[in-house]
Formats: C-alpha cells, sequence, structure tokens
C-alpha cells in the first residue's frame, strides 16, 4: 500500500519562496535563519548549506512550504574564492585557531602551482577535527575542545575546479594565495588549505572565505541582511518581492505537466501514468506541474507510473450536492 504524501495546509499569515541571502562574516547559518524567520512572521524557515561564521557569501534560506523543497538542493555544487595563508598551521585549519609557525624555505607560486593538480577531480579529504560532524552522538568541535583526540573517516570529494587567482608574496616568508574552488557538497575549504600546505611542505590554512555559488543561487544575485530588514519595514508585499519561487534553480529535474484529471488524483497522494518522457529517470526527483506550470509536488517512478512522494498544495474539497427539500406532513 502506498504511504499518502503529507499536504501543506495554510496555518497563518507567512511567506513561501526561497530567500538568497548574502551572509555576512561573523553570524552563524542559524543566526540568518533566525532574523529571517522574526523579519518575515514565518515559522518555517531553513537554510540551504552551512557557511562558518568567519565565512561570507551566498546562503540560499528557504520559506514556507520552500522547506519541503530545500533537500534538492543540498547536493548542489558550491563556488568559493578562498584566502589561503601559507607558513603556519592552525589547530582550526583557519584564522580562528592558534597559529603554529612552520620552519622551512617559503613557497613560491609557482610551488604552489605544481600543488594544485593533486587536489583537482575526485579526491579523498578528511573533515577538519573542529566541525560539526558527530562521533558518538556529540560534535566533533566539542570533542577537540575538551581536549580529546579526535579521528574523522576521510570522505571523497570533488574539486572540479582549482585555481590560483591572485598572489600576495609582500611578506615573503608567509605568503597569501586568493583560490577559487568550485567542489561538490561536502567540501571543506578549510581542510583543501591545509592539505595544499602539507603538500609544499610549508603548512597553510584558511584566512578567508567567500562563497560566490551555491547551485544556481549567485552572489551577484543575493541581497543583504539590510536589503531584508528594510523591505520587512515597508511590508509583507515588499519582502514577498525578494523572493525567489519555491522551485528555483530545480530546472535539472524532469517534469511532467500533469493532465486536468491527473491533478486531483496526485494531490490525494494516488500513484498516476508516466509519460514516456520520464520513464528512463530512475530514481530521480521528478517535478509535478500544473496545466498553468506551476509546481504542485514530487514524485517517483514505482513500476512505471508516478508515485507521489510530496505534495505542496491541498487537494480542493469536494462540493457537497445540496440535498432535495422533503416535503409532507408529520
Amino acid at each position: 500500500m502506498t504511504e499518502r504524501p503529507s499536504h501543506d495546509r495554510p496555518s497563518g499569515p507567512g511567506l513561501d519562496g526561497i530567500l538568497v541571502v548574502a551572509k555576512p562574516p561573523g553570524p552563524t547559518s542559524h543566526d540568518v535563519v533566525a532574523i529571517v524567520r522574526r523579519l518575515a512572521a514565518t515559522k518555517r524557515v531553513g537554510h540551504g548549506g552551512t557557511l562558518d561564521p568567519f565565512a561570507s557569501g551566498v546562503l540560499p534560506v528557504f520559506l514556507g512550504r520552500a522547506t519541503r523543497v530545500a533537500e534538492y538542493h543540498l547536493g548542489d555544487r558550491k563556488e568559493y574564492r578562498a584566502t589561503v595563508c601559507f607558513g603556519a598551521t592552525s589547530m582550526t585549519d583557519d584564522l580562528e585557531g592558534e597559529l603554529e609557525p612552520v620552519a622551512g624555505p617559503p613557497v613560491t607560486r609557482d610551488a604552489a602551482e605544481a600543488g594544485l593538480p593533486a587536489f583537482r577531480g575526485r579526491i579523498s579529504q578528511t573533515p577538519p577535527a573542529y566541525s560539526a560532524l558527530k562521533i558518538g552522538g556529540r560534535r566533533a568541535y566539542a570533542l577537540a575542545r575538551a581536549g580529546q583526540t579526535v579521528e574523522l573517516a576521510p570522505r571523497v570529494v570533488e574539486i572540479h575546479r582549482l585555481e590560483i587567482v591572485d598572489w600576495d608574496a609582500s611578506d615573503p616568508a608567509r605568503p597569501v594565495a586568493i583560490l577559487e574552488v568550485e567542489c561538490s557538497a561536502g567540501t571543506y575549504v578549510r581542510a583543501l588549505a591545509r592539505d595544499l600546505g602539507a603538500a609544499v611542505g610549508c603548512g597553510a590554512y584558511l584566512g578567508a572565505l567567500s562563497r560566490i555559488a551555491s547551485g544556481p543561487f549567485r552572489l551577484d544575485d543575493a541581497v543583504t541582511l539590510d536589503d531584508v530588514r528594510s523591505a520587512a519595514a515597508e511590508g509583507p508585499d515588499r519582502l514577498a518581492s525578494l523572493l525567489r519561487p519555491i522551485d528555483a534553480g530545480l530546472d535539472a529535474l524532469p517534469a511532467v505537466v500533469l493532465s486536468e484529471s491527473d491533478l486531483p488524483a496526485v494531490l490525494r497522494g494516488q500513484v498516476v501514468g508516466a509519460p514516456a518522457s520520464v520513464r528512463e529517470a530512475g530514481g530521480r526527483p521528478i517535478r509535478l506541474l500544473d496545466q498553468a506550470g506551476r509546481l504542485v509536488g514530487f514524485a517517483t517512478l514505482r513500476d512505471g507510473r508516478l508515485a507521489p512522494d510530496k505534495v505542496l498544495v491541498s487537494p480542493v474539497p469536494a462540493a457537497v450536492e445540496p440535498q432535495p427539500v422533503q416535503s409532507g406532513s408529520d
């Protein structure tokens, strides 16, 4: 028996959509979510990919019904501009940890460039000890701060592009490189800086980080928290104008336009026929659209048919037929 998906029903004032925020250095990603939740007066708010407090850049924030599509963005590629400082290591692999100088000849740009190819493509990467990953139910950073030895298993990540775009050797003993990185979700740029420093023999740590893209969402198109505050002060309609549609950035997923007869069945969570165009989708989510092209839900293929996984709108209640008035006497 197919499990019937849950439906969203209005629960009061709120906004639905994706707010692409330009996070400044300082606040945590959770802080940004809390600010947006308060300004938007919307309880259901989440973000699409944590940024460390010292980092800045693109932070997609999902509001209302859009929180239900956030999972489809978790695997999005990321693009970063990273400041890598050579000549020292850090306990946290970034500027917030205690620094320890590394003895040895300073690295040149040519030597650093020569070290990059080993970090392109699919690589094995050990996450930083000071990370939010859990070990036995506790955060790794909490264990590290308590003085415990943290051993995290390496993970495979993919570096699609890695380039040095600027080099500052004004302090020859501690040169600084600006790297542009395009990578898979789950990549730690701090670990990339740490490992590059080890590879060239002089140590390195991450001095600054800006996420310039998260999947389809780019920093050039993001709004600042001040923009959000100003819009909220003008009212819900002005704030809503900053939101992207719920299905923004999901164009790569296959889609089916439901017939007028199939739409009510899908809204009730029932399985319907799948057109030939999506029968090779495999396990990929399939967007379900109404006749106007609006997103109404997601389905997966099951035995060649569309089985709804998520329905984003509520079914329209069936009209109640008026009952004939009975005439007669007692």
